[in-house]
């Protein structure tokens, strides 16, 4: 019988797996979950196929928590105990609420530096309308909190109508902690109320701590210099500290995998010894894509991926077939169209196209940050109770 012609290319399945508890054998239930479910659902396995599984279940497997108590500990030892700056945060109950409060256990007086008009990832603490009207220019002028009331008025989030401001304020003052809160995006600003800074920043970290070490802050420290080892036998993250942790209960929080390139590994072995397929395997977190209505950049975790597999190394290298089929194929047509398309595709040699023209529009973004962006749209955050999935066919072109 003639071999029919494929008519799928990408898909993305949602694995529903057993609630993960501390010390429970990850790999095993990660690749048994997924056997089971080819198993029931009736697809197979392919070479190549991808089986990405979240963040959350790989720290909350480790164990790797930390109380407000171990933060406030960690920041009092590095900091020093008294006035410390806290600077550029981001707006986030679920993100920085639980952290801020451990941070503000550890000081006596927190100096609260906000950018505007939006945080790193796009919370909007301010309109550009009022900024433009009040002539207010945002990449030198500090604001107090009574010019940002004066101008601004309560500005709270859109989509879930807290007012950062006084929520950061009272969270503060409730640890019993002195609260100073103003507003600019130059890190140095911070300098002229204290000199022991805690930059918060995610993405721009290095850069916001190389200033103020060049400006002559006396200590700096950064969200991934907290938490770096373990306190009172707490969890840790030695590479990124409190970056990318979650809030797990009102005085604790979950923080970001500790080292899990060896769990990858395990799963992608323990899926060639069942069915002789070479799988890649990855642990991801926020996707690394822009909401277009509340424009908020989702990357709040340092990085997309924390841990792949080898073949997931690198960049897609691919050609646009709408440019080939409107310029070097535009007067062909059908089965002869196909065919050119094809054998252009069959005859990269594995080189980089960037640079070429027919590649144009084919953005050479990371693998994991790709993949990792379609399995976090796919499991969600909320209850779908699939976190982890199995993507197929990702590495197919036009002539598999």
């Amino acid at each position: 019988m003639e071999k029919k012609e494929r008519r799928v290319g990408t898909v993305s399945r949602g694995i529903r797996c057993p609630i993960i508890r501390k010390g429970d054998d990850l790999a095993a239930l990660v690749a048994d979950s997924v056997l089971e479910a080819a198993e029931i659902e009736g697809f197979d396995l392919f070479d190549r196929d991808v089986i990405a599984m979240t963040e959350s279940i790989v720290a909350r497997s480790q164990g790797n928590y930390a109380s407000v108590e171990d933060i406030a500990s960690d920041v009092k030892e590095k900091l020093g105990g008294e006035t410390i700056g806290v600077i550029l945060p981001i707006l986030s109950r679920n993100r920085f609420a639980i952290c801020l409060r451990g941070i503000a256990k550890g000081a006596k007086k927190i100096v609260l530096m906000l950018s505007y008009p939006s945080d790193e990832v796009g919370n909007e603490l301010a309109d550009w309308d009022k900024i433009d009207a009040a002539g207010i220019n945002p990449y030198s002028d500090v604001l107090s909190l009574e010019r940002y009331r004066e101008v601004f008025g309560v500005h709270p989030l859109k989509f879930t109508g807290v007012d950062y401001v006084e929520y950061y304020q009272n969270l503060i003052k409730e640890c019993g902690a002195e609260v100073e809160i103003i507003f600019a995006n130059q890190p140095t600003a911070i300098l002229d109320y204290t000199d022991c800074v805690l930059t918060c920043d995610i993405h721009t970290r290095a850069r916001t701590k190389r200033l103020l070490k060049a400006a002559g802050a006396k200590i700096v420290c950064g969200l991934d210099d907290i938490m770096t080892a373990p306190v009172n036998g707490s969890g840790y993250n030695e590479k990124y500290g409190l970056l990318g942790s979650n809030k797990s209960t009102e005085d604790t929080v979950k923080l970001f995998p500790k080292e899990c390139k060896d769990l990858v590994l395990d799963v992608q072995k323990r899926i060639f010894d069942a069915t002789g397929k070479k799988v890649e395997v990855m642990v991801y977190g926020d996707g690394a894509f822009k909401d277009p209505q509340g424009k908020i950049w989702e990357l709040a975790d340092p990085v997309v991926s924390p841990a792949f597999t080898d073949g997931l190394i690198g960049t897609p290298n691919e050609l646009k077939l709408k440019y080939l089929a409107d310029n070097d194929f535009k007067d062909l047509s059908g089965e002869e169209l196909k065919k050119a398309i094809s054998n252009s595709i069959k005859a990269k040699d594995g080189s980089s196209l960037v640079g070429n023209m027919a590649a144009q529009g084919t953005t050479p973004r990371q693998l994991t940050d790709l993949i990792g962006s379609l399995c976090d749209l796919t499991s969600g955050s909320g209850d779908k109770g699939t976190p982890v999935v199995l993507v197929q066919g990702y590495f197919d072109n036009y002539t598999n």
